[in-house]
């Protein structure tokens, strides 16, 4: 048979009921021990007896004294939990300012950020055109003939001049995304001709490193609604990526095809070092390197992963990243289908 359940009552709320009627001086220590003693061998026979009741029936205290110190203990216990809780509810407020504080702050420290990176970016864009063209008119030998070796320096300059301008692009391109002013224009894209375009465009760096690049289309593929200069930029950037992060004999594949009647994806997949499972999110943190270290293998400013996430969202895709250590990395978003 399942235990009968104790009536609640009054005392069952009250902790240390004995040292409180030694503090009012309405019981003494010899008494307790007898009312504790008595409320064991009770318990050891099989009945349930509470403290006070032990007391009663032992006749240490009377009821009316018993019930008064309950209530008192019990008005007592309540006083403290409202108090207890006033303090919680002004810590919780007072955190909850300095959180919204803290915030503010941090909003308005990214604001300069961007505001610095934007203003420091269009100030190197100026003196770098200059330097552009003077180098067109020294290799173009309007300034003169010169050797072989002057010539190999000024081609290295050129290619130099070019990665710093990409680079400065990057920067004025967050500087835009960070203010929320990238504009995005939705038109109707041949998708399978911008895919070409990038792959071409990064056919002599792949080349230089080893690295075999190849275009994978589905049959019949339609138009999409896309920007084709930032997916431009975005197909540019990840094949960078694919071809800085994979070795000598590797490759990457960009796939276009049609997942179904309403969307076309794209992706980007290489052979490279791949990326640790639980450090992916940390590619898209802007100027952030998994290689952090003085001795980094690979260059860049963190910023490339960081804005194609940012230009891919802004289409209304989501980009999904696979990655495994050691094997390769795969880049894919889809793009909305214009098939008639």
């Amino acid at each position: 048979m399942a235990q009968q359940l104790s009536k609640l009552t009054p005392e069952m709320l009250v902790p240390r009921l004995g040292e409180y009627l030694i503090q009012r001086e309405l019981l003494n220590e010899a008494d307790l021990k007898k009312a504790l003693d008595h409320q064991q061998r009770e318990k050891s026979a099989g009945r349930q007896v509470l403290l006070g009741q032990a007391m009663v029936e032992l006749k240490l205290v009377d009821r009316e004294v018993l019930d008064q110190a309950v209530t008192e203990q019990i008005l007592q216990l309540r006083a403290a939990l409202q108090a207890s809780n006033r303090s919680l509810e002004q810590r919780v407020a007072e955190r909850t300012n300095e959180l919204e504080a803290a915030i503010k702050r941090l909003s308005e420290l990214n604001q300069m950020k961007a505001n610095f990176v934007a203003n420091i970016s269009h100030e190197l864009r100026t003196p770098l055109t200059h330097i552009k063209g003077y180098l067109d008119l020294l290799i173009s030998d309007s300034m003169g003939r010169y050797k072989k070796e002057q010539r190999l320096a000024l081609d290295v300059c050129k290619r130099s001049t070019a990665r710093l301008e990409g680079l400065i692009e990057d920067l004025i391109l967050f500087g835009l995304a960070t203010r929320g002013e990238m504009s995005i224009r939705l038109e109707k894209v041949d998708i399978q001709k911008l895919i070409s375009q990038a792959v071409n465009g990064a056919a002599a760096k792949a080349e230089e490193r080893g690295v075999n690049v190849t275009f994978t289309n589905g049959p019949n593929l339609p138009w999409v609604q896309a920007d084709p200069e930032r997916i431009g930029w975005v197909l540019n950037q990840l094949l960078d990526n694919g071809i800085k992060f994979t070795s000598s004999g590797g490759s990457v594949v960009v796939r276009v095809k049609e997942e179904s009647p309403r969307f076309v994806s794209v992706s980007v997949a290489d052979t490279g070092i791949g990326i640790p499972s639980n450090r992916i999110h940390e590619i898209f943190e802007p100027f952030h390197q998994l290689d952090g270290s003085s001795t980094r293998h690979h260059g860049g400013t963190g910023l490339g992963l960081s804005l194609v996430r940012q230009i891919v969202e802004a289409h209304g895709s989501v980009l999904d990243v696979q990655s495994t250590e050691g094997k390769g990395s795969v880049f894919k978003f889809p793009l909305l289908s214009l098939r008639d």
